[in-house]
């Protein structure tokens, strides 16, 4: 006979049934969500390196006539000379041109500026041009053909007055820096591209360089008469001629640079950078000349101090040019960085205009690109500001297309170059935490907004997303734009079958929904989302199923890849995302009623196995099992119950603990039916559920211990604990698992209190057990030994949680129950712990 105790704890309701009524405890909430209904984890999309530099990488969606060169020609040519220069409306009259021959040759003038006399016949003309077009050969493989050195005597420094600057015939004062002809400008003409008849060294002629501390070293001035250089030009040197005047082309071009250095560093002392300094245009004229050189070290040399000068328009599109294509090699990598271009580069983003500069903003942000995908550059990125700089110029961008109505030219080329920038840096902590300071999130989202026809912008923000997404932090403020979601389902509507986009969304929304409950009820109040991702597991599980090859073509060679395909990764994600969204107590009904949903994830079932895709087949379990969970009326689930049971079964024999686990949880929610009951006994699955209290795993030994409890409350079912030890490694999984896991613990109770319901003598029910459960069970439930500590100090409370709200009350009628019907013949054995 029961006792008023057994028969109220009797009237309880079993594991399996919550009380609809009954107000939840914060300890049955969380206990409900472990039993049942649980978040799915998957990795992020790969995202492929690059192989090549270039403006637009090879997976571009717009063709190649639409989208500026990442290659082209650039040379000195290409630069104007009057830069800054205002248009004039008037008509000038032209300037008669009288060249003034030189009076004597004697000067340092005349041996680099004597013009050359013509050829007296037509084949002296055949042998020049012959020598000329040698010289332009040798010059593109990259040898400098240079003139010998002028005598100590025409290299000699002009001392002047520390006060005065000579500029040619006169003197002017200028901060203490010195100017005057430069003779190093002579060594031009030595260059295969100065060797023309067409005026060009009148132009030279005109041009001034710094002297004193800027001016560049004899070696680098050329002298010698014409004759001399025909006579040079109309011989073809020998190998060892040409090694010898490469090694000392490089020694020249590391004093030229060098001489760069110092020039920047006076101009920066002499506070003359920018548009003020009044001989600017003749030293801008002086450094385009040098860009034919064809050095890249030059090269940067010369854009560091042309972009210093403020230049604008065209120009300042040539220098960015120019950097662009030196940064399109990654071995440039150490010079840019050694010559801080990155700060230049910043610079311009910065202060100049963005509409009138689109174009040259485009190829400084593709320079920034490049060496934003090397992490030596990360640091210093971050310290000049470069976060800030490119979420203000993305804010620019929303801002003058909110104003306008439309997109600006060329902006989403441009926009290409700043979010694949910003996926560069959002790998480390400090960008995420400027991201969040800023507010750039809702800045990217209104980006998408605007240019969701760019596929490649709206690409390179959902890389952004998947990253920052994978962080609590930047998840939380991601899921709190509400905008967001209706965003997400237009990218998956309108690219639903261009998988590089569409996985990393639906990635992005498996990570908003697995982490907060009001994304989810958010998500899922959004016109046709429901719809939106039926359709979207429909189109990809018809590519996958004609991926598949047919047996005997290949078709076991399928079956051992472990990397899954393009179209199972999107199908990973998207179950992912069902199963996230079933948590919600409004959205689990909806999708367990769903026939399409439903009969997707069970297709998958049948068609897949752990071989072919582990993850795709364990996340459609596990979304399975979060909507086996609800016992809505009209589910699919319960309809189909048997027959998912069945498809179980190969789970369950499988090497793959992972997968046995995800089958065993929907055991335990479909074990509530008695018809899944009688099935599980007649197909010996409760045996394997038994089993599995011996694998030493807590998450399994708990969902196992969930289905044997659901069988016990058959009482035709109860005897079956004493088939294979069934009661003794109950006893063993409390002892091993109950100190730690309280839940856990009261499941076992649960188990036992069921199985012993109509007890008449505790040791014919549990045998040589009975003793070890009744210490057990006693020193469980003193709370000094129970919550002694052994665990994390930190989880203290939750531990005392359910061991109060949930082991215990189970626990002491239990131990009440043994007490009453057990007599003590010997003593107590002390179990090992």
């Amino acid at each position: 006979m029961l006792s008023p105790n057994d028969k109220k704890l009797g009237k309880l309701d079993p594991f399996y049934r919550p009380s609809v009524s009954k107000q939840k405890t914060s300890a049955e909430i969380i206990s409900e969500a472990r039993n049942a209904l649980r978040t799915v984890r998957t990795h992020r999309p790969f995202t492929p390196q690059e192989d090549q530099r270039k403006l637009f990488g090879p997976a571009s969606s717009q063709t190649s006539e639409n989208r500026p060169p990442s290659s082209f020609s650039l040379h000195a040519s290409s630069f104007e000379s009057s830069d800054s220069r205002p248009i004039s409306g008037a008509r000038l009259s032209p300037l008669e041109l009288k060249p003034k021959v030189p009076a004597s040759p004697a000067t340092e003038e005349d041996s680099c500026f004597s013009f050359p006399k013509p050829p007296v016949d037509a084949a002296k003309i055949r042998r020049i041009s012959s020598a000329r077009a040698r010289l332009f050969r040798a010059a593109s493989q990259g040898a400098l053909l240079l003139d010998r050195s002028l005598p100590p005597s025409d290299s000699k420094k002009t001392v002047e007055s520390k006060e005065t600057v000579m500029i040619a015939d006169s003197m002017v004062k200028t901060n203490g820096i010195y100017l005057t002809k430069s003779n190093a400008i002579c060594h031009l003409k030595s260059h295969p591209l100065q060797l023309t008849y067409d005026g060009g060294f009148k132009e030279i002629k005109e041009q001034e360089m710094f002297k004193g501390t800027t001016s560049l070293p004899s070696h680098l001035k050329s002298g010698g008469d014409q004759g001399e250089r025909h006579a040079r030009a109309s011989s073809c040197p020998s190998s060892s001629e040409l090694s010898r005047l490469q090694t000392k082309a490089e020694e020249n071009i590391e004093t030229v640079c060098a001489a760069c250095t110092q020039l920047h560093h006076a101009l920066e002392e002499g506070n003359m950078l920018g548009t003020k300094f009044k001989k600017r245009s003749i030293l801008l004229k002086t450094l385009y000349k040098l860009v034919d050189v064809g050095s890249d070290l030059l090269s940067l040399k010369l854009a560091k101090i042309i972009l210093a000068l403020k230049v604008s328009r065209n120009n300042l599109l040539n220098v960015c040019k120019l950097i662009f294509k030196i940064s399109r090699n990654e071995k440039n990598d150490s010079l840019i960085q050694n010559d801080s271009i990155l700060e230049s580069l910043l610079e311009v983003l910065r202060s100049e205009d963005l509409q009138m500069n689109m174009e040259a903003f485009l190829y400084c942000m593709g320079s920034i690109k490049f060496i934003s995908g090397n992490p030596g550059f990360l640091n210093e990125m971050i310290s000049k500001g470069a976060v800030e700089i490119l979420i203000n110029l993305v804010k620019q961008i929303n801002e003058s297309t909110k104003k306008c109505g439309t997109c600006l030219p060329n902006s989403g080329h441009l926009l290409v170059q700043v979010t694949a920038t910003l996926r560069n840096l959002v790998d480390s902590p400090l960008v995420r935490s400027k991201f969040l300071s800023i507010s750039a999130l809702p800045q990217l989202c209104t980006v998408m907004e605007q240019y969701m026809g760019d596929k490649d912008v709206c690409t390179n923000i959902a890389r952004i997303f998947s990253k920052l997404t994978s962080y609590r932090d930047c998840c939380g403020a991601l899921a709190s734009y509400s905008r967001c979601y209706a965003l997400f389902l237009n990218l998956i509507n309108k690219y639903q079958k261009e998988q590089d986009i569409v996985v990393r969304v639906v990635f992005t929304l498996g990570n908003l929904t697995a982490k907060n409950n009001q994304a989810r009820e958010q998500f899922s109040k959004e016109k046709g989302s429901i719809q939106t991702l039926l359709s979207l597991f429909q189109t990809f599980h018809q590519l996958d199923l004609h991926s598949q090859k047919p047996v005997g073509q290949g078709g076991e060679a399928y079956r051992v890849q472990r990397l899954p395909s393009e179209a199972e990764d999107v199908l990973i994600k998207l179950t992912r995302v069902l199963a996230n969204i079933a948590i919600h107590p409004g959205m689990g009904p909806v999708l367990a009623t769903n026939p399409g949903i439903v009969g997707l994830l069970l297709t998958t079932l049948e068609y897949k196995s752990l071989d072919d895709c582990e993850e795709l087949v364990i996340n459609a379990t596990a979304t399975i099992n979060n909507l086996s969970y609800y016992q809505a009326k009209n589910s699919i689930i319960q309809d189909k119950k048997l027959y998912i049971a069945e498809l179980l079964l190969k789970l369950l024999v499988s090497n793959n603990m992972d997968g046995i686990l995800e089958a065993v949880r929907v055991f335990g929610n479909l074990s509530k039916d008695r018809d899944v009951c009688d099935f599980i006994v007649q197909n010996n699955v409760h045996k394997f559920m038994m089993a599995l209290l011996d694998a030493q795993h807590q998450d399994i030994c708990f969902s196992a211990c969930g289905v044997l409890l659901n069988l016990t409350v058959d009482k035709d079912k109860r005897v079956i604990l004493k088939e294979g030890g069934g009661i003794k490694k109950l006893v063993d999984c409390l002892r091993d698992f109950g100190p730690t896991d309280w839940q856990l613990a009261c499941l076992v109770c649960k188990t036992l209190w069921n199985f012993s319901e109509n007890i008449t003598n505790a040791s014919s029910c549990f045998g040589n057990d009975t003793n070890t459960l009744l210490f057990l069970l006693s020193s469980f439930l003193d709370e000094e030994l129970a919550l002694d500590g052994s665990f994390d100090p930190d989880l203290k409370n939750y531990h005392k949680l359910h061991w109060e709200t949930e082991f215990k009350p189970v626990a002491q009628q239990l131990l009440n129950r043994i007490q009453r019907h057990h007599t003590f013949l010997e003593p107590l054995p002390v179990p090992s712990f």
